[in-house]
């Protein structure tokens, strides 16, 4: 998600105050709790890589139970409807190859673990979408990570605003509300229209019953552990793809590794603002695999994930192709 270059600009509209760690910690269980907890609606705006779309946003806590509604107000028709976390319906190209996996769900941030990999600050109060918010900063002690300024809502925890910002202090990505409202949202506010089709859980990206390799890396970032993994077996090629999925308790990648089966698929380096995709070729003694990582994290990073890729549990028994 290196910070402290843009903070003077970012903040120079209001009055710093002393920072604290502990209050900082605070602010952060307040926002792991807040979509679970708290009810809200609004527009906010969404840039990356110079440009800009605006979206309204219907978020109901009932009963235990999370409904979301998001629709994009410019550009191309986009909405999408996840009930806990799994996505119920969308429109547009989405729906193509969408598996119904509940990866958008909040979690709970893990501040000790956080502490070790970013160091964690109150930088100042500001206000946003004209309500009053505390500025939370975290900057990553090393290169693998971004730095991220959070602009959490003094009243809901709420995050109005959010910067991602590299080590050199560019932006990468902005996410900022405009209006915020805390009334639920009604039935017919959280109804998807017609344009928005249902997404099934797809048979044939069901995973596997038992995986062709077993993958692990010989170089991950520091922080960065093992979350999940499985086989899925591709609609299309037949072909089974195993992928990885690895979090430091705040940025999460993934890698996907696929056999290639004869085909000539080149090497790819892509960045659209914070997120990178790095594919690179290995070799194993039974198929050529195509090693492809993608999240938001340093094109660098990105690409020495994906060349320490190795097949088996041990020592590897993979190399990568000159």
């Amino acid at each position: 998600m290196r910070v402290l270059p843009l903070l003077p600009l970012l903040l120079s509209g209001f009055f710093v105050v002393p920072a604290h760690a502990d209050d900082a910690q605070d602010w952060l269980k307040r926002l792991g709790a807040a979509e679970q907890q708290q009810s809200y609606q609004g527009t906010f705006v969404y840039e990356r890589n110079g440009s800009f779309s605006t979206h309204r946003i219907w978020h109901r806590v009932q009963d235990g139970n999370v409904r979301e509604r998001l629709v994009q107000l410019d550009g191309a028709p986009y909405e999408v409807v996840r009930a806990d976390g799994r996505t119920e319906c969308v429109t547009g190209k989405l729906i193509n190859g969408l598996a119904d996996v509940a990866d958008t769900t909040a979690r709970q941030l893990d501040l000790q673990r956080l502490e070790n990999w970013y160091a964690v600050t109150r930088a100042g109060d500001s206000r946003v979408a004209g309500r009053p918010v505390a500025v939370i900063v975290l900057t990553p002690r090393d290169q693998h990570r971004y730095g991220v300024e959070l602009y959490l809502d003094r009243e809901t925890g709420l995050p109005l605003k959010s910067l991602l910002v590299n080590d050199k202090g560019q932006l990468l990505e902005r996410f900022q509300f405009t209006h915020l409202e805390t009334t639920p949202p009604n039935d017919s506010q959280l109804t998807p229209s017609n344009r928005c089709q249902a997404v099934a859980t797809s048979q044939a990206a069901a995973p596997v019953s038992k995986p062709v390799h077993s993958w692990h890396s010989d170089w991950l970032p520091p922080g960065f552990e093992l979350l999940s993994s499985n086989v899925r077996r591709d609609p299309k090629t037949k072909t089974e793809v195993t992928s990885l999925m690895y979090d430091d308790g705040l940025t999460r990648f993934s890698v996907f590794l696929e056999p290639l089966k004869g085909d000539a698929v080149p090497d790819m380096r892509l960045q659209l603002g914070p997120t990178v995709a790095v594919s690179r070729h290995l070799s194993t003694p039974d198929a050529e695999i195509l090693a492809t990582v993608v999240g938001e994290i340093p094109m660098g990073t990105a690409e020495r994930i994906a060349l320490s890729m190795r097949a088996g549990q041990a020592e590897p028994s993979a190399t990568v192709k000159p």
